[in-house]
Formats: C-alpha cells, structure tokens, sequence
C-alpha cells in the first residue's frame, strides 16, 4: 500500500505539466530517493530548469549541513507534515526556488519523506552528472598524488570513455594499501594495491595443500 501511495504521489508530480509522459533520465537510480530525483528530473526537463533546480538542491543541500535548525526542521519526525509542508511553501517563496524544487519539497513533506532529502539530492546529482556526459572517478593511493600524476592519470582513464563523456575525478590516500592504486571508474573496479597482492599471495600460502 505504501509503494502504491509512493508510485502514485510521484506520478502526480512528474505529471503537473502540460506534457504528461516521463521523460527519462541517462542514467537508472534504484529506491525512493531515486525515484523522486527520477521524477523531479523528469519535471525539470519539461521547464528546461535542470541547472536552476540543481542550483536550488546544492543551497538546500548545503543549508542542511551549515544550519543546524533547518536540518531538525527537516528531520524532527514530532512535526506535523501539514505544518511542515505550509512551512516549505512558505520558504521556497522567500528564496525564490523554481517551482519543480518547491514541489519536490512539499511532496516530500506530505509524505512524510523529508528526512530522504539529501539522499533525493545526491540522486539527482547523479543524474545530472550523467546528463552532462560526467563519468565519476574515484582513485585511492597510498600517498597523494602530484599535479602531473593527476594529469598522466587523467589521459589514461579518457581512454575508458565513451565519446562526449568526461572524467569527474576525485582522488582518495589511504596509506594501508602499501602501494599502486584503486581505481574505480562508473561501474568498473580495479584493485591494483600492493596491499590486495600481499592479501591474495598470503591466503595462497595458508591455504592447506
């Protein structure tokens, strides 16, 4: 019943403009946070707003981590989600939020989904990152690594993309892999540490014969 009343209140927001059929994201994310980034990226698209809205979620998003009282506001679950949502439609006027941003939030309130905010937003992020052709990259090294490392790295996770796509890199030191790299890149993984080899050659020679 509650999939059901989710699945519903989602369509309705997808559906609040004049053209009614879903517009597709580049990229699938899986869950309640996924589906409402889905369907505010389905409604943004329709008002050609996609920037303005990402803009609107990274302050929302920020505000959340800088303003302790608007992060109780949004999570105190004793709050009523009536008062909540008049509150939110309240506030989107005072900052001047589009109104897919604004009513990404109130149906949020209404259904008692607010405390889903930032999972809702780092939803979307990935979505538009992926509208933008941006690959996420992730590299971990045991000791940082210099510009010109970054930039050598850099040309040969390219070779990894497909054309109009680009790396969004973000580097990661953890001295407990010894050595080498792990790089993760979309949905590939690679472990070359000095660490994972010492792992697999230790279990080899433990391994009874």
């Amino acid at each position: 019943m509650a999939s059901q009343k989710l699945t519903m209140a989602i369509r309705k927001f997808s559906t609040s403009n004049a053209v009614s059929q879903l517009v597709k994201p580049p990229v699938q994310i899986f869950g309640i946070e996924g589906r409402y980034a889905t369907a505010l990226y389905s409604a943004a698209s329709k008002q050609k707003t996609l920037e303005a809205v990402e803009k609107d979620l990274l302050k929302l998003q920020q505000s959340l981590k800088s303003d302790p009282k608007f992060k109780d506001f949004i999570l105190n679950p004793t709050i009523k989600r009536s008062s909540k949502s008049h509150a939110i439609k309240a506030v989107s006027s005072k900052v001047s939020l589009k109104p897919e941003s604004s009513n990404l939030l109130q149906l949020l309130a209404e259904n008692g989904r607010l405390k889903n905010l930032d999972g809702v937003i780092n939803a979307f992020k990935t979505i538009m990152a992926a509208h933008r052709g941006e690959v996420s990259c992730e590299v971990i090294t045991a000791r940082e690594l210099d510009a010109e490392q970054k930039t050598k790295l850099q040309g040969v996770l390219k070779s990894f993309l497909k054309s109009g796509q680009s790396i969004l890199l973000s580097t990661k030191v953890d001295p407990s892999i010894i050595g080498g790299m792990v790089v993760s890149i979309g949905d590939r993984y690679v472990d070359m540490s000095v660490g994972s080899k010492i792992k697999k050659y230790s279990e080899i020679i433990s391994t009874p014969v």
